[in-house]
């Protein structure tokens, strides 16, 4: 009997995911037994300030991922949009499974969808992202700082803080939490741009070959496409979540691929994006190419002005 570890942070949904993950695998690998080891990240401990003025999602990884290079764990099992498109040394991102609703979501007690928001309603979200794409429709809202695991970033909406919160759509289908606020809105991909990998669960693992054989059972094939278009784009852009980027990448049923992006200054003051349709023998580097696309039309300074922007938000 092979003893698989996973180290996993201690929220709600990081617990859920890496529980699913253990449940699967034991499911089909009769000979693996599969522990959960949870660490405390650097990105749940401070948790009085904005992600893009911390140094981002990596901090919810960086003690995991030493827990792996110290062989604590073999597996970890991350909501792929908080995952660097840059590996360390010695680990890899060994799989990406089949992905939940792709699209961030609205929370709300009083009101059920973005345009109903009364003038000046206050509506809570961490990212940068979401914030750009809120202005551009609402420029009248008013957007404050929201940081806690799920069911804390809740508590404080039905406490009377926020009219509204925004949170990714995943999440909240995973916990069965839809139904603890009066209004659960999934935003259209025409109305927000979700971010890179949103929706699937990345498997990062040791290279090692019996751990790589169990990862490589958790792959799904249009999770792989559309994601690695994704994180293409953010990592020829360089960015993360210091800047707002959105990027999606949907598979058809008839086999082509959607793709749209979207960047520019958190208040919206200026964006920039585009929407193309590949056949699936065009995928390889169109994230890279579109980016490279917008590149040429001055995105690079564009966002270096947002971050400059997002330290002063």
């Amino acid at each position: 009997m092979k003893k698989l570890t996973i180290a996993t942070r201690g929220s709600k949904l990081a617990l859920w995911q890496s529980h699913h993950i253990k449940s699967v695998i034991e499911s089909h690998f009769s000979d693996v037994e599969v522990e959960l080891k949870i660490i405390i990240t650097s990105g749940d401990k401070i948790l009085d300030a904005p992600l893009a003025k911390i140094g981002g999602k990596g901090l919810f990884l960086k003690e995991i991922e030493e827990s792996m290079l110290r062989g604590e764990a073999q597996m970890a099992v991350h909501s792929l949009k908080d995952v660097p498109t840059v590996m360390p040394e010695g680990l890899l991102l060994s799989a990406i499974t089949t992905r939940e609703d792709v699209r961030d979501a609205m929370l709300s007690e009083k009101y059920p969808n973005i345009v109903s928001l009364p003038q000046g309603a206050v509506v809570g979200t961490s990212s940068l992202r979401r914030r750009m794409q809120l202005m551009k429709q609402r420029p009248d809202l008013v957007i404050k700082d929201l940081r806690g695991n799920v069911d804390t970033r809740i508590r404080k909406l039905k406490e009377g803080e926020f009219d509204a919160i925004i949170l990714a759509a995943a999440g909240i289908n995973r916990l069965g939490f839809s139904t603890l606020v009066e209004h659960f809105y999934p935003i259209s991909l025409e109305e927000m741009i979700p971010s890179m990998g949103q929706g699937a669960l990345g498997i990062e693992t040791v290279n090692e070959p019996w751990v790589l054989e169990i990862a490589s059972f958790l792959e799904d094939h249009d999770s792989r496409i559309e994601t690695s278009i994704e994180r293409g784009f953010v990592d020829t852009l360089q960015g993360g979540c210091q800047v707002p980027i959105g990027v999606s990448a949907r598979v058809q049923s008839d086999g082509s691929v959607v793709v749209r992006s979207l960047l520019g200054l958190p208040d919206a003051s200026e964006v920039m994006g585009e929407m193309v349709t590949l056949s699936q023998g065009e995928t390889i580097r169109a994230g890279e190419a579109m980016a490279e696309r917008l590149i040429e039309q001055g995105a690079m300074e564009l966002l270096h002005r947002a971050e400059v922007m997002a330290n002063e938000v």
